[in-house]
């Protein structure tokens, strides 16, 4: 499965051109191949305080992107805002699977509540493992995901360049450590963004402070289970004593 990380500038409060801005790289990405678009967090509003949010399930703000699922059979992957909640989304033909941001950071508390489940995202290009931003830190997230049936990770994040180096090992341990490929696709302001292979090796990388960019990688199931015949982590676990 051919995947693309969508790094992408985002500008608070400006939708209109966040979503001209979107839908452009998400042209470019299809032109080369891509199956999975991953977008940042909050990718077309920011963290935009300040407006109403809006509430319900129905995002019709994904209208568009609804239109590039149908006509190119790909999978579209990001977060929005929903009232108190900033969820993340999983798009294709068959419908949209929602999943919350489960660890608000910081000022974000004052504006989102936690989400109170933890499952992987079914999908036509298979079980998705999706976390938002700060849920990189907890490890129990990742681990959860994995051991519920999730074919890879995805991280949607904001994470600012004063910690782009703690991203980056984040991003690496929870694909070694769970034996799983991982997208963690960052926003531009601080980059950084990876396509991590089960085994802990980079596919693609967005060096740190580079800008708006589309790294692109293959996503290979099949190594997956290689990787955890090889060392068998999950069946040597001791969960009883932990």
């Amino acid at each position: 499965m051919r995947a693309a990380c969508i790094q992408q500038q985002i500008v608070p409060c400006k939708n209109e051109k966040n979503l001209a801005n979107a839908l452009q790289m998400a042209g470019s990405a299809l032109d080369e191949g891509a199956e999975i678009l991953v977008y940042p967090e909050l990718f077309l509003t920011g963290f935009c305080y300040g407006s109403s949010p809006k509430e319900g399930p129905f995002f019709s703000e994904l209208d568009p992107f609804r239109e590039l699922a149908e006509a190119h059979e790909c999978l579209i992957i990001g977060s929005l805002r929903s009232g108190r909640q900033n969820l993340g989304f999983c798009l294709d033909v068959n419908g949209l699977e929602i999943r919350p941001k489960i660890h608000p950071f910081g000022e974000e508390k004052g504006h989102f509540d936690g989400g109170n489940f933890i499952s992987p995202a079914a999908t036509t290009w298979g079980r998705v493992g999706l976390e938002i931003c700060y849920d990189l830190r907890f490890p129990e997230v990742a681990r959860s995901l994995a051991l519920q049936g999730a074919d890879f990770l995805v991280t949607v994040a904001q994470f600012p360049t004063s910690r782009v180096a703690q991203w980056r090992a984040l991003a690496l341990a929870r694909a070694i450590e769970n034996q799983i490929p991982h997208l963690a696709c960052n926003w531009a302001n601080a980059g950084g963004s990876l396509i991590i292979n089960s085994s802990g090796m980079v596919a693609a990388e967005a060096e740190a402070g580079i800008g708006e960019t589309i790294i692109w990688g293959d996503i290979d199931l099949a190594e997956r289970d290689d990787v955890r015949r090889e060392i068998p982590c999950f069946a040597d676990r001791r969960p009883e004593i932990y």
